[in-house]
C-alpha cells in the first residue's frame, strides 16, 4: 500500500506538527469509499491527517488530534485544522469553533465539523460548507471539484529516538582523520590496478554528482562543486564521467575513481539506456562518452575500448537513492533497477546502496546528523530500500551530501568517508573473487 501523498508533501505537513512521521492507515481505492471501511481502519488511532484528491489536481484535507469513532457526537479539538496545497506550499485553515472541530459520523469518512467531509455518505464525494466551524475559500481549497479520485488517512506518529544506535559510530575528529588516512593509504590487492572504479547509478536528482562533490570537498578542506549538480526533472549528467579524487588541491590522486552516469528515468527512451550498463561494467565506455537514451553504445564509436583490462572495469556498483522518495519509487524505475541489478549479479560485481538526503527525510537527523542510527524512521527507510533493491541491509549506507552549506561538518564527513571505506572494502571482495577465478583456471590448465 503506497501513499499517494508525496514525500515532500508529507514533510511539509509534518513540519507543522513537530518531530513526527506519517503512517498510511486507510486508502479508499484499496479499502473502499465507505464509512465502514474508513472506521474499521482508522477508529481509535490519533492524531491523524486525512487527505482528499480530485481530478483537478487538488490535494486537501484536515488534521485532528482526536481519535475517530462512530458515536455521532461532536468532539472538541483546539488544534484541528483544514489545509490545501498550493504548489509545494501548505495553506492552513484553523478551526474557529473547537467544540465542533470533528464529528463522529458512522456512514461517512473524515468529518470535520460541518465544514468538510471526505467520502460523504459513503460516496467518493466531498461535502463542504465554508464558514461553519472553519473558514476557507472553496475554490482555493479544492477548485470546487467535489468528486474524489482518492482519499487517504495517515496516523501521525512520533519519530522515536532509539535507546541506543543500531550501528556504532564514534563521532570524534579522530574518526574523521583515521578514515581519511585509511582511504589515502589504501592499495588495491591487484598490482595492475592503482585505483578502484565505482559506478554510481540512480534516479535523476538522487545525488550522484553531489556525492562526488561532497567527497571532493572533504579532501579539499572546503565545500566545492566540480561536478554539475542540482534539482532538475531530467539528468544534468549527459556524459559518462570518470572523476578522480585528490588528497587536497595539489595532492596525490586517491585510490578511487567515481564514475557518474546519466540519471535513470521512469519513461522508456529517456535517461540511462539499460543496454549501456554492460558496456560500462566491462570497461568499454570512454570518459566523456555522450549518452544517447534511445541508442546504446556502438562498438565502432570513437574511443570504444575493444579490449579493456582489469583497471578499466567497474569494481563496485553503488546505487544512489533519495531517502525522501524510497516509499514512492515508481514501479517502472524499480523495474529498471532490478534489470541493472541482475546484470551486475551475473558479473559478480559487489553492490552498495547510498541512501541520500537523510536529513530531509527525518527531522531527528536534521537536528543532528549523529542521530542517523538512532532514528527508527531512517532504519525503516534503509530496510525498505534493502527489500526493494534486493540487497542486504549491511550494504545500505546513509549519507548527507553537501548542498546548501558553505562550511564542512565533521559529522557529515564521517558518514561520507565511511561510505567510501565500504566501497574500498567491497572492491577487495571483487578482486579476491577474480584471483580465485584465475587460480582455478590455472589449476585446470
Amino acid at each position: 500500500m503506497n501513499p499517494k501523498l508525496t514525500r515532500s508533501q508529507q514533510k511539509t505537513i509534518c513540519s507543522q506538527l513537530g518531530r513526527v512521521k506519517l503512517q498510511l492507515l486507510y486508502k479508499a481505492s484499496i479499502h473502499g469509499f465507505t464509512g465502514a471501511a474508513f472506521h474499521q481502519r482508522c477508529d481509535t488511532h490519533s492524531p491523524t491527517v486525512s487527505v482528499g484528491y480530485n481530478a483537478s489536481g487538488f490535494v486537501f484535507g484536515g488534521y485532528t488530534k482526536q481519535p475517530f469513532s462512530q458515536s455521532g457526537q461532536y468532539v472538541n479539538d483546539d488544534q484541528a485544522f483544514l489545509f490545501t496545497f498550493s504548489g509545494e506550499k501548505l495553506l492552513k485553515y484553523p478551526v474557529t469553533v473547537p467544540a465542533n472541530a470533528v464529528r463522529m459520523v458512522g456512514n461517512s469518512g473524515p468529518y470535520f465539523g460541518e465544514a468538510l467531509v471526505l467520502a460523504n455518505g459513503s460516496q467518493p464525494v466531498v461535502y463542504n460548507n465554508p464558514g461553519n466551524y472553519y473558514n476557507f475559500n472553496a475554490a482555493e481549497m479544492h477548485g470546487n471539484d467535489l468528486n474524489l479520485t482518492e482519499c487517504e488517512v495517515y496516523h501521525v506518529e512520533e519519530t522515536k529516538e532509539l535507546e541506543k544506535p543500531w550501528r556504532t559510530v564514534i563521532w570524534e575528529s579522530e574518526t574523521r582523520t583515521e578514515l581519511m588516512e585509511n582511504i589515502k593509504s589504501y592499495k588495491p590487492p591487484v598490482s595492475s590496478v592503482s585505483q578502484i572504479r565505482v559506478l554510481l547509478i540512480g534516479p535523476v536528482g538522487a545525488g550522484k554528482s553531489s556525492f562526488f562533490n561532497s567527497i571532493s570537498s572533504v579532501f579539499r578542506g572546503h565545500v566545492t562543486n566540480p561536478a554539475m549538480s542540482g534539482s532538475f526533472t531530467s539528468s544534468l549528467t549527459t556524459q559518462f564521467r570518470s572523476y578522480s579524487l585528490k588528497a587536497g588541491q595539489e595532492g596525490k590522486p586517491l585510490p578511487i575513481i567515481l564514475c557518474d552516469t546519466m540519471g535513470l528515468e521512469e519513461s522508456t527512451g529517456s535517461g540511462l539506456n539499460i543496454d549501456d550498463i554492460s558496456n560500462i561494467l566491462k570497461g568499454h565506455l570512454p570518459d566523456r562518452y555522450q549518452f544517447n537514451p534511445s541508442v546504446p553504445l556502438d562498438s565502432e564509436a570513437p574511443g570504444y575500448r575493444k579490449s579493456p583490462v582489469l583497471k578499466d572495469k567497474i569494481h563496485c556498483v553503488t546505487y544512489v537513492v533519495d531517502g525522501c522518495k524510497v516509499s514512492i519509487m515508481p514501479s517502472k524505475l524499480e523495474d529498471k533497477l532490478e534489470a541493472i541489478r541482475r546484470k551486475v549479479n551475473l558479473m559478480g560485481i559487489p553492490q552498495l546502496v547510498l541512501l541520500t538526503k537523510v536529513d530531509e527525510a527525518c527531522l531527528l537527523v536534521k537536528e543532528d546528523v549523529r542521530n542517523v542510527y538512532k532514528s527508527d524512521y531512517i532504519k525503516e527507510m534503509m530496510q525498505e530500500v534493502s527489500t526493494r533493491l534486493g540487497v542486504p541491509l549491511s550494504c545500505v549506507v546513509p549519507v548527507k551530501n553537501y548542498s546548501e552549506e558553505l562550511e564542512l561538518d565533521p559529522n557529515c564527513d564521517i558518514l561520507l568517508l565511511s561510505a567510501v571505506q565500504q566501497m574500498l572494502r567491497f572492491a577487495v571482495d571483487y578482486f579476491d573473487e577474480i584471483s580465485d577465478q584465475l587460480s582455478n583456471m590455472e589449476l585446470k590448465e
